[in-house]
């Protein structure tokens, strides 16, 4: 999605709501202070929800538009905000834990642009730390559930925001698709393509990465992955030793 655009950016957090997915990677930082890594932080509802839990917080996001809604938020001035790609992003610092929130990893179209973020990883992770993120499962046609999906939430200002999507294509694991946001005075349209890699596709890349699988989780709730009724895939690494 198109999130250098801002009023995309500014109605983010209206479609995507704080949820269960960010109790799971609040749970995970534990609540002993740590340092916390979220790459692709978009409008940084995780950053500073870690940061008000005394957690040292970096955030980075390749889109500007996004990092400018997060530095309006309360504890965002706790946050260290960093305009960069997770494939690019570089630090002297190491960390406890890094994220990939929201399914961001799936935007990472092959299998080297996939490597490279595990790779830079690899290296800002401490001796113990931990990497954590999600893919949607491959085996739920999701094409299908989002085909002419139309939704609404109610604005801060009135009125309605209604998104749609509409399935622009399939091609091997990716999907191509189009969002539209309809407010009272304005349409909002954005394409996006997704890629579906299989649980077991991933797992190879994080091996030739050098990290070490952990843990495949199911659900937010910690479930263990099922092949057929999971809708999430949930992967913890750390370094190898």
């Amino acid at each position: 999605m198109d999130y250098q655009e801002p009023q995309i950016a500014e109605i983010y957090d209206l479609v995507n709501p704080w949820s269960q997915d960010s109790e799971f990677y609040v749970s995970l930082a534990g609540r002993r202070p740590s340092s916390v890594l979220d790459l692709g932080c978009g409008t940084g509802t995780l950053c500073c929800a870690l940061a008000e839990r005394g957690h040292w917080v970096t955030g980075v996001d390749p889109a500007a538009a996004m990092l400018d809604v997060a530095k309006s938020k309360p504890h965002a001035e706790q946050v260290e905000w960093v305009e960069s790609s997770a494939q690019s992003y570089q630090s002297h610092r190491r960390f406890d834990l890094i994220t990939m929130t929201g399914h961001v990893f799936q935007v990472l179209l092959t299998d080297a642009d996939a490597l490279a973020v595990l790779d830079n990883v690899r290296g800002h992770l401490k001796k113990r730390g931990r990497l954590a993120f999600e893919t949607r499962n491959p085996s739920v046609d999701w094409a299908g559930e989002w085909a002419g999906r139309r939704s609404g939430v109610d604005t801060p200002l009135g009125g309605q925001l209604i998104e749609t999507l509409d399935i622009l294509g399939r091609d091997g694991e990716l999907i191509s698709f189009r969002t539209s946001y309809c407010l009272p005075h304005v349409t909002l349209t954005t394409n996006s393509t997704l890629r579906f890699p299989s649980r077991q596709h991933v797992e190879a890349l994080i091996a030739r990465s050098g990290l070490v699988l952990r843990d495949v989780l199911g659900d937010w709730d910690g479930g263990r992955f099922d092949a057929v009724r999971s809708r999430e895939v949930i992967f913890i690494a750390e370094i190898a030793g």
